[in-house]
């Protein structure tokens, strides 16, 4: 039997945001954070860098705001900007708060009135202002507000639960457009349960598994970014894939990212025969931002037929290398690769979603009582390339933003009541689960191949045409057979792989990540490319 659930608010998705607003949201509420596979499994976890913040005294609101607009290609839009960048010192004094790990620096602790943490620096940054624990922040973050979270009674942390779609007035046919729940796959009991809720918020992160080659773990689908565009958001510059530079190349290393703080401590991009090639491409080098790195060893490595190149920090003193990337150190070591004595094998992959659903600075968005916050969203703050260490404070700040925005609505929301059930009536189980994994691998694979780091219209069009025939065939899957984890990711990920083509055909220039080579100028004007559902202002 399917289960019905109400709380106060339902948070789908358990990393760094979801867990945030969680803890920020007033003790008296009910909330549940719900989890696709185990809590561990989003992109929080993995994430090595760290968090750009506004820390040491040498640094200024002026010049992280400055290097997030250079980033960003002329496409940031500057309030959000500056209201995430006067954020980011609150939000880095909750996570101490919270008691995460970072690294402390022994030197200016000992100094009177020193900042006492160690503060590194990263491409696109000025100043050293990433503060981190050593390179596993993510891990550090998350397992703090996790253990934080599971001491709250009014929090609720949901395993195996896979959101299918948002319940909205409009779907049920009622007056208004508010959010009223969703309908969640329980992944044990194989029931979907009903889950009504005061409000709702998306933190599912990005959607770079469209992509063959990923840094992201299994569940970067874009869920949440295709549940709201059926549910009448808005979607913003979704052409602005992000692909890191460094990712580990070896047939057993899946999605192993390797840190661009590696660069901002030296290390060097190679050819195969040991020749440096960055500062051919950009006078910064090895920290130029990473769609101009990204590009540049895409082209290497199609100039050279190599399958590969490598990244190089072994001129520095292994002490250094095993005290700064413990993680790095000991994963290579694991496919055998002693970054100490040797390079490391690099391609580059899929990372980071720039667009997504349409946000105001609390993180709403067009449906009221559903924000976005996180990957999922839109803020205008990342542009047409994310500047490192940026995406996490955004999740801080945004989820702090959401929470307080909450907070001051609840008196006037009221708990929806009487919602339908999940109706399964009309549907078999499947015997044709080779569809969903052949249809998977073809997504990844044209999205890999005709929207990747370099495109063109006509890539883009063979692109287009690729996906409606999936989008069909999945549409015809999904209203005959019982729902799987597999079939709402593989709809949802051809839902944002669609409205990803879409964007990039709009765009007629070459601006950030988005590069084509039948438009490689920039365009005078800067403007985001926002797609609006057809359901949008009914």
């Amino acid at each position: 039997m399917s289960e019905h659930y109400q709380h106060d608010v339902l948070v789908i998705g358990s990393g760094a945001a979801g867990l945030t607003l969680a803890l920020t949201l007033p003790e008296h509420l009910r909330i549940a954070v719900l989890s696709k596979g185990s809590l561990s499994n989003g992109s929080t976890y993995w994430a090595q860098g760290g968090v750009a913040a506004v820390l040491d005294d040498s640094d200024t609101v002026e010049s992280h705001v400055e290097d997030t607009l250079n980033a960003g290609a002329g496409l940031c839009r500057e309030e959000a900007v500056r209201f995430t960048v006067e954020h980011s010192r609150a939000a880095i004094q909750w996570l101490i708060d919270q008691g995460v790990p970072f690294t402390r620096d022994e030197q200016t602790a000992s100094d009177d009135g020193g900042f006492e943490f160690h503060l590194t620096r990263e491409g696109g940054h000025s100043h050293r202002r990433i503060i981190h624990a050593a390179d596993a922040t993510g891990a550090a973050i998350f397992n703090t507000l996790l253990e934080q979270a599971r001491q709250r009674s009014n929090i609720e942390l949901l395993e195996q639960r896979v959101a299918v779609d948002l319940i909205t007035e409009r779907k049920l046919d009622l007056d208004g457009q508010r959010c009223l729940g969703a309908y969640v796959l329980n992944r044990n009991s194989g029931q979907v349960d009903t889950f009504s809720a005061r409000f709702v918020v998306l933190a599912t992160g990005g959607a770079a598994k469209v992509y063959l080659y990923t840094s992201n773990p299994d569940g970067a689908c874009g869920d949440g970014i295709a549940m709201a565009w059926r549910a009448g958001c808005r979607v913003g510059n979704l052409e602005f894939n992000q692909f890191h530079p460094t990712c580990l190349y070896h047939p057993q290393a899946k999605s192993f990212l390797v840190t661009e703080a590696l660069r901002g401590e030296g290390a060097l991009l190679k050819l195969p025969n040991g020749q440096r090639f960055m500062p051919r491409f950009d006078k910064r080098g090895e920290l130029a931002p990473r769609d101009i790195v990204a590009r540049a060893i895409d082209h290497e490595m199609k100039r050279l037929g190599a399958d590969c190149v490598y990244l190089d920090i072994s001129h520095k003193p292994a002490e250094f290398i095993k005290a700064h990337f413990p993680t790095v150190y000991e994963r290579c070591l694991d496919f055998g690769i002693d970054i100490t004595r040797e390079p490391i094998p690099v391609v580059p992959a899929a990372h980071y979603t720039c667009g997504g659903v349409v946000v105001d600075h609390h993180g709403q968005t067009d449906v009221p009582g559903l924000y976005a916050i996180g990957e999922t969203s839109f803020t205008g703050l990342h542009g047409a390339n994310r500047m490192a260490s940026n995406s996490l404070l955004e999740c801080f700040v945004y989820a702090r933003a959401a929470a307080a925005d909450i907070a001051q609505a609840l008196d006037r929301v009221p708990m929806p009541s009487g919602l339908p059930c999940w109706d399964a009536s009309q549907v078999t189980d499947s015997d044709e689960d080779v569809i969903i994994a052949h249809n998977w691998d073809e997504l990844r694979r044209f999205m890999w191949d005709y929207v990747g780091i370099v495109r063109t219209n006509k890539r883009l069009q063979r692109a287009q045409h690729r996906v409606r025939l999936l989008l069909d065939e999945i549409d015809e899957f999904y209203s005959n057979y019982k729902v799987s984890r597999d079939l709402i990711e593989l709809r949802n990920l051809a839902q944002v792989a669609e409205l990803m083509i879409r964007s990039a055909m709009q765009r007629h220039e070459s601006r950030g990540l988005h590069y084509t080579l039948d438009y490689p100028e920039q365009l005078a004007e800067a403007r985001d490319t926002i797609l609006a559902p057809p359901t949008y202002g009914d």
